[in-house]
């Protein structure tokens, strides 16, 4: 008889020793999970732990979101903003959203986030050049990664942080012999030696979910 596949305990250990999501935030990844095989797209809990905590150390006041979702991202980053702090979302969804913008309301940090409804690519070139963002979150459309990498980094300022999801692709970035590779771990492999390669930044990986690059720029 073949031993069941061992279950991999590290994921739920990094949960249970990271800061618990509250009551708003658990309601909103239920909400998020009821909708299906989409909701593969949020971020696990140790990240947004992990994201609050980045922008607190870093003392953002101001932020960027690449990918939104149904904003439980964004809540973690906005929590750990300066109080007057401001984050500017991308998102192409009006549907997922929505869902963002009542659970924002309602945890009191609709003031502090902006939601701009357009590709992300056409909102990052409208933006003014200067290095005004402390902080930017990319958790979108993988294949245009290089491109919103390439808009963020000018605007971020010396000591700032950028944070990058899925680097990783569940390892198979690692594997370059392994099985036929999708469009999508191309590009992020791709993608991954743009950054490490890139003078303007320092670099760490780490293994948290499906891995996290941060970057500070120098």
């Amino acid at each position: 008889m073949a031993k069941p596949e061992r279950v991999d305990p590290v994921p739920a250990y990094l949960v249970a020793h990271s800061s618990p999501p509250d009551e708003l935030t658990l309601r909103l990844i239920a909400e998020t999970k009821a909708l299906g095989g989409v909701s593969t797209m949020q971020i696990s809990t140790d990240e947004g732990a992990l994201l609050t905590l980045v922008a607190r150390l870093n003392k953002a006041a101001n932020a960027i979101e690449v990918g939104t979702f149904t904003g439980y991202s964004a809540i973690c980053i906005a929590r750990g903003l300066v109080d007057d702090g401001h984050l500017l979302c991308c998102d192409v969804s009006k549907e997922w959203t929505t869902i963002a913008c009542r659970y924002w309301r309602e945890a009191g940090l609709a003031d502090k986030i902006e939601l701009r409804l357009a590709p992300a690519t056409e909102t990052l070139r409208a933006l003014p050049k200067e290095p005004v963002f402390d902080l930017a979150f990319i958790d979108a459309d993988k294949a245009s990664y290089p491109t919103y990498w390439d808009e963020i980094v000018p605007r971020i300022r010396s000591g700032g942080v950028i944070l990058v999801d899925n680097v990783l692709q569940e390892g198979r970035v690692a594997d370059p012999e392994g099985p036929a590779d999708s469009d999508q771990v191309k590009a992020i492999r791709a993608f991954n030696g743009k950054v490490v390669a890139d003078p303007r930044v320092d670099v760490a990986m780490l293994p948290v979910r499906d891995g996290v690059t941060i970057a500070v720029k120098r």
